[in-house]
């Protein structure tokens, strides 16, 4: 039985949000303005039995749900609960109540390091290493901006404890989360270069806002952003066993329609932690509008798009995201901790926002939020593309059939692909005449789009297959988001015998994350034990890799061709190495 239930949390968590939100990359040039045009507020329809519809599922008094926010030139135009906050005491969800927002939190977090900025106390372009002595030094300086845009290379702080055992249930500090930083031995890729979505960038600048201002990030943004604004409700929690009026309980789905309690005692701020409601993100959004905090300086900063070394820009900029949505410009950011999950979208030549706060690990406010956007916005945005409209002529030619295509012809894209830059694995599968993606733990159906591509079904994810070239292996270009294309390489399945699978049995241990892993035979496989991680059976995929839950472990042998360690990459940490204990 698979129990490696802690970091499939998190790593499907990874995945869903890079899907969701993935960071389109473009030439510098293609970007839109950062700062909202000066134009009056278009008219926007509340068709509320639509909207209402949109929460259907939630509106029951047996149910953890959503709070619904739509704020039109700057004022809370529609707001409403739909679904329990708390079903222990039969508390109602309403625009008051209080979620943790996860990492929507990092707009927040962001414009405390440029008010520190605009104070003379530090510059983004310094080293983090200033303030933050304990990162490693790489050889190369990793600056407030890369953290603030995920470009730093850093690997998530949240993959490398839950790959030592940490569970989300523990009691962790700062100290924690600083040390499994501190030990690491190499980066995911040389910062400034890539970017990659890493929480150990916010959480460190939660650190620096400490030591640069002598306040911790919670004191700070009550004062300069909290207060100012009159967000009364608003607060990063750093402290487990503080109490939090009117917050909801954050749940998970159980056997048999019912709910089981989906909490975090973590204690790191900046990559996420801010706990907050509708009415008071309603003040935040108007400062975009009428900056109260931080005035028009800060406002430009926070809006201007990441630019990695080769030139090409981000649609991330500082803690937020900001692309086009049906023709209209938007900035959004959604979040995911526990069981509380989170989006912020905003239309700013329209004046219209739309905030999704959700107690149900299982919600999908991105989705939600963009529904109804949909209904307010129908008449400005532009036709939503139809799925065969999106086969650009610039796709790869392999597949000219239809999405209608019988299962032996989409059968033959069937198969694993590996990305070796970036140490990753996806598995193509063929049921029923339908492509069906897995992706870190996740599992999700395509359809066709012609012309060798196909999309998911329920996440921006696009699949383009190439045909081999000069006797190559096919390869497969996935799109995430928009974004840049990454490409896998088909490779041959292939699986250990009953006398291989002995030699990669043992022990190992891992300094980088101060834990130690241990390899067993049973029932003619290979299963993990871990005191914390519990027992997981490893899949065997091709050569000496395989795939443990979410996680991808690859063995590696000396020269006398004997299994020496592994290296274990989930989500946002890669190659994270392990030694085998000699016995």
């Amino acid at each position: 039985m698979l129990r490696l239930s802690i970091l499939r949390r998190a790593t499907v968590t990874a995945a869903v949000a890079a899907v969701s939100q993935g960071a389109l990359v473009t030439r510098a040039d293609a970007q839109s303005p950062a700062l909202p045009a000066a134009r009056g507020p278009t008219a926007a329809r509340l068709d509320t039995a639509r909207i209402d519809s949109a929460f259907a599922r939630f509106d029951r008094r047996d149910s953890p749900g959503c709070a619904l926010g739509v704020i039109r030139d700057g004022e809370l135009a529609y707001a409403r609960g739909y679904g329990m906050a708390d079903l222990e005491r039969g508390a109602p969800i309403t625009p008051r109540t209080v979620f943790d927002i996860g990492s929507t939190s990092k707009q927040f977090t962001a414009a405390s390091l440029l008010l520190l900025a605009a104070d003379g106390r530090l510059a983004l372009d310094d080293d983090v290493r200033k303030y933050v002595p304990e990162v490693p030094d790489y050889g190369t300086p990793i600056t407030l901006r890369h953290l603030l845009q995920h470009t730093s290379g850093l690997r998530d702080y949240i993959g490398l404890m839950n790959l030592a055992g940490t569970r989300f249930e523990d009691v962790t500090t700062d100290d924690d989360a600083l040390a499994a930083i501190a030990r690491q031995k190499a980066l995911n890729f040389r910062p400034g270069t890539e970017h990659d979505y890493s929480n150990s960038g916010f959480f460190l600048a939660s650190l620096v806002v400490k030591r640069a201002s002598g306040k911790s990030l919670r004191e700070f943004a009550r004062e300069r952003i909290f207060a100012p604004l009159g967000m009364a409700s608003t607060q990063y929690r750093d402290d487990h066993a503080s109490v939090v009026p009117g917050r909801a309980t954050a749940y998970e789905p159980a056997d048999s329609g019912r709910f089981k309690i989906d909490m975090s005692d973590w204690e790191q701020t900046g990559d996420g932690a801010v706990h907050t409601t509708v009415e008071d993100l309603v003040r935040w959004d108007q400062n975009f509008y009428t900056p109260t905090v931080g005035g028009q300086q800060l406002l430009a900063q926070l809006l201007t798009h990441g630019r990695l070394a080769s030139g090409d820009s981000l649609s991330y900029t500082l803690g937020l995201y900001a692309d086009r949505y049906r023709g209209v410009r938007r900035v959004h950011h959604g979040g995911s901790w526990a069981g509380y999950r989170a989006q912020l979208a905003r239309f700013p030549d329209q004046r219209v926002s739309v905030t999704v706060l959700c107690n149900l690990a299982t919600a999908n406010p991105s989705a939600l939020a963009t529904r109804v956007a949909d209904i307010v916005l129908a008449a400005v945005l532009e036709p939503a593309p139809a799925a065969s409209r999106r086969a650009d002529a610039a796709a790869p030619a392999l597949d000219t059939r239809n999405a209608a295509a019988p299962e032996r012809d989409v059968a033959r894209y069937a198969g694993l692909y590996f990305d070796e830059r970036a140490n990753a694995l996806r598995r193509v599968t063929a049921d029923s005449g339908r492509l069906v993606l897995h992706i870190s733990g996740t599992t999700l159906p395509l359809r066709a789009l012609g012309g060798g591509r196909f999309e998911a079904i329920t996440y921006p994810v696009t699949l383009a297959f190439r045909s081999p070239r000069a006797g190559g292996p096919p390869q497969m270009e996935e799109t995430i988001g928009g974004g840049r294309p990454a490409t896998y390489v088909a490779v041959p399945a292939a699986s250990p015998t009953p006398a291989e699978l002995p030699a990669y049995a043992g022990t190992y241990t891992s300094d980088e994350l101060a834990t130690t892993w241990t390899f067993t035979l049973r029932d003619g496989g290979l299963v993990l034990r871990h005191r914390a991680l519990g027992d997981t059976r490893l899949v065997p995929a091709f050569g000496d890799l395989f795939t443990a839950g979410p996680a991808l472990v690859r063995f590696t042998r000396g020269s006398d061709g004997r299994v020496t360690g592994f290296t274990v990459s989930i989500g946002r940490a890669r190659g994270i190495g392990f030694v085998r204990r000699v016995e």
